[in-house]
C-alpha cells in the first residue's frame, strides 16, 4: 500500500488549538482499487429514514437522522463482550488526528482521515477497495487540526466535505469524482471538517471558521448536481438579541450592557465577521420536516468589546425548515460568549418528559459547560438542564489581560464529541474534558482571514487534567453513574442493545462498559489515541465494533493511522 506522511507548515499553536493558514500538501488526486471496485448496493432514502432499525448497516454519522447513536444489535452483550478481539486492522496513508465515524453499507465501509482522504474497505476483512486522495487548493486555513469526521452515502454516491471548503460527490463503487463545488473561500478562514448529511436529494453542510472572523452558515446543495438550493446565515443582520445577562442555567455573566450599547452606537452591528461556525451534523425530524443544529462561538473568541450584543445565533440551538432553510426557532445557551464555550456536540432527537411530566418530542444537547440541555422540539425552549458533569469554578469570570481562571475551560465539558443515548433506560452518555485554563483578553483588529482569538486560553501548568464518562437521566437531569479517566475525553461514544457503551481515551484505551452502571467489562490498547466515535455493523451474521485510533491534534494525543474492527470470533 502507498505510504506517506503529511506535515503541516506555518501552524500556530494557541491554548491547545493547532491553528493557522497552511499550504496544502500538493498531492495528485488518485483512486486506488485493490480489488477493482466496491460492490456496494445503492442506498435508498427509505433505508436512511429507517436506519435506527437496521442492525446490518451503519448508514449515518451518528447512526440515524435523530443522532441517537444507539445500535440495535445485541450479539455482543454484557456476557459475550469479554471474548471481543481484533478482527482486522487497516492502516491509512495519513498518520494524523483521526475523527472519522465509519459508515457501513452492506459489507462496504467508508472512512476518512485528516486532509480529506476517503477509503472504501471490505467491512469483513479490512481490505482496501479504493482510496480517494483529495487534491487541496493552494491554501487551507483551519482550527483545531486537519480533521475529517466522515462521509454519507445516498444512491450510488459518497459525499465528502473537504478541508479546503469544497463539497465533493464520489462514485461509491470506484471513488471517481462525479461533481465538486466550492462552499466558501479558505483564504477568508472557511474550512470543512464535518460530515455531510444527505436527505431528500439535499446535501446539508455547515462551515468551520468561527476563529477567523467568518460569517457562518448552514446550506443545502442538490445531491445530483451540487448546485446550491438554500443558505441560512448563522449570524443574522440583526445579531444584537435581547441583551441577556444570564446564561441558560440562570447564572449572571457579568456583562456591561451599557458599555455594549455605547459601542454598538459607535461601530454598528458586527454581523459580517461574527463567526458562528457549525461543527457537527444537524439532526432531522422526519415527521415535521425540520432540521436542528447547534452554532459555535462568536469571533473574536475572547474579546467581546468589539462585538456588542448577544451575538445571535452563536452558542445556540437553531431549527430550520428542511425544504426552504427558513428560520423556525432558536435557543441561546450563552449570549456574548467570551470563554469559547461554543455549542459543538450534535443535538439528539428523542422523546422526553416535559415540564408537566408528559412525554413530548424533545431534543438534547451536551454542552462544553458540562451540562446536558433538554429542549421542547416544538419551539426550542429549554425544559431542564442536567447536573454539571465536570467541575465548574468562577463562572462566569471575565477574561483579563493578566489571565483569569475559570472552569470548565475552553475545551469543555463535552467538546465536539457526539453523545449516545439509550431511550429504554432514559439515559444519555457523554464523554467530558476537565482541563483548567486561564483566560487572557487582548484587543486586536480583524486580521483578514487569519486567526482572531482576541486573546488566548491557556492550560494551567501543574493543575491536573482528567476526563469522565457520564450517564445522565435526561428526564430528571440527574447523573446515574460516572467513570473517571486519567486524561481528558474527546472523540465520541456508542450505545448498543447489548447493554453496552463503547468509547476510547487518548492513551489508546478502547473499552466497553455496562450501560446501566458504568462497570468496565472489556478493554483493548490501540497504540494511539482513540479519539473517534465508534460504529457497529454486521456482516455474515457477525456483529463488529469499529473505531479509528489516530490520536487528536486539539488535545495532542498520540497519533496513529489505524482503523480497528473487533468481533467475537
Amino acid at each position: 500500500m502507498h505510504r506517506f506522511s503529511i506535515g503541516c507548515a506555518a501552524v500556530f499553536a494557541v491554548a491547545g488549538l493547532l491553528t493557522g493558514p497552511v499550504s496544502a500538501q500538493e498531492t495528485k488526486q488518485e483512486t486506488k482499487a485493490a480489488s477493482g471496485q466496491a460492490m456496494v448496493s445503492p442506498v435508498t432514502q427509505q433505508q436512511l429514514n429507517s436506519a435506527d432499525k437496521n442492525s446490518t448497516n451503519f448508514l449515518l454519522t451518528n447512526g440515524n437522522y435523530a443522532q441517537t447513536r444507539f445500535y440495535p444489535a445485541k450479539q455482543i452483550d454484557r456476557n459475550s463482550v469479554k471474548h471481543l478481539h481484533v478482527a482486522w486492522i487497516f492502516q491509512t496513508d495519513v498518520k494524523e488526528s483521526l475523527e472519522t465515524s465509519p459508515i457501513v453499507v452492506d459489507g462496504v465501509m467508508f472512512v476518512t482521515t485528516s486532509f480529506s482522504h476517503v477509503y472504501a474497505l471490505d467491512a469483513k476483512t479490512g481490505a482496501q477497495l479504493w482510496h480517494y486522495n483529495h487534491k487541496m487548493g493552494p491554501i487551507t486555513t483551519y482550527c483545531c487540526g486537519p480533521n475529517n469526521r466522515g462521509v454519507q452515502v445516498l444512491g450510488d454516491r459518497v459525499y465528502l466535505a473537504t478541508l479546503d471548503s469544497k463539497l465533493v460527490a464520489l462514485n461509491a463503487k470506484t471513488g471517481d469524482v462525479v461533481w465538486s463545488t466550492d462552499i466558501a473561500d479558505p483564504e477568508l478562514g472557511y474550512s470543512e471538517t464535518m460530515a455531510p448529511t444527505v436527505i431528500k436529494d439535499k446535501v446539508l453542510i455547515g462551515t468551520n471558521g468561527g476563529e477567523y472572523g467568518i460569517r457562518g452558515f448552514m446550506r443545502a446543495y442538490d445531491a445530483k448536481t451540487g448546485k446550491l438550493i438554500w443558505s441560512f446565515n448563522t449570524i443574522p443582520e440583526n445579531s444584537v438579541g435581547v441583551w441577556a445577562t444570564k446564561d441558560a442555567t440562570g447564572r449572571d455573566m457579568h456583562r456591561n450592557i451599557q458599555a455594549e450599547k455605547d459601542q454598538l452606537a459607535k461601530i454598528g452591528d458586527p454581523y459580517k465577521k461574527l463567526g458562528g461556525g457549525v461543527w457537527q451534523n444537524p439532526a432531522i425530524d422526519l415527521a415535521t420536516n425540520r432540521i436542528y443544529f447547534v452554532v459555535g462561538n462568536p469571533s473574536p473568541d475572547l474579546d467581546g468589546s468589539i462585538r456588542p450584543g448577544d451575538n445571535l445565533y452563536t452558542n445556540s440551538l437553531v431549527a430550520l425548515d428542511l425544504d426552504t432553510g427558513k428560520y423556525l426557532c432558536h435557543f441561546q445557551y450563552i449570549a456574548h460568549d467570551v470563554w469559547d464555550l461554543d455549542a459543538a456536540s450534535p443535538p439528539v432527537l428523542l422523546d422526553v418528559k416535559g415540564k408537566d411530566g408528559k412525554t413530548i418530542p424533545g431534543l438534547i444537547h451536551a454542552g462544553k459547560t458540562g451540562h446536558i440541555y433538554v429542549h421542547d422540539r416544538k419551539d426550542c425552549s429549554l425544559i431542564r438542564f442536567s447536573d454539571a458533569m465536570v467541575p465548574q469554578e468562577n463562572m462566569w469570570t471575565l477574561p483579563t489581560k493578566e489571565g483569569a481562571r475559570m472552569l470548565p475551560g475552553a475545551n469543555g465539558g463535552v467538546e465536539w464529541s457526539p453523545i449516545a443515548t439509550d431511550p429504554g433506560q432514559e439515559l444519555a452518555y457523554a464523554i467530558n474534558l476537565h482541563q483548567p485554563m486561564n483566560y487572557f483578553v487582548e484587543n486586536s483588529p480583524y486580521p483578514n482571514g487569519k486567526l482572531w482569538l482576541g486573546g488566548a486560553f491557556k492550560v494551567i501548568p501543574g493543575e491536573a487534567q482528567a476526563g469522565n464518562i457520564t450517564a445522565v437521566n435526561y428526564n430528571t437531569g440527574k447523573i446515574k453513574w460516572q467513570v473517571k479517566t486519567p486524561e481528558p475525553m474527546i472523540g465520541g461514544i456508542l450505545a448498543t442493545a447489548g447493554g453496552l457503551v463503547f468509547t476510547g481515551e487518548g492513551n489508546g484505551k478502547f473499552a466497553a462498559y455496562n450501560s446501566s452502571n458504568g462497570k468496565e467489562l472489556w478493554s483493548f490498547r490501540a497504540g494511539a489515541g482513540v479519539n473517534a466515535p465508534p460504529s457497529s455493523y454486521m456482516v455474515g451474521g457477525k456483529q463488529y465494533i469499529v473505531v479509528g485510533a489516530g490520536g487528536n491534534t486539539q488535545i495532542d494525543f498520540h497519533r496513529g493511522n489505524n482503523i480497528i474492527a473487533f468481533s467475537l470470533d
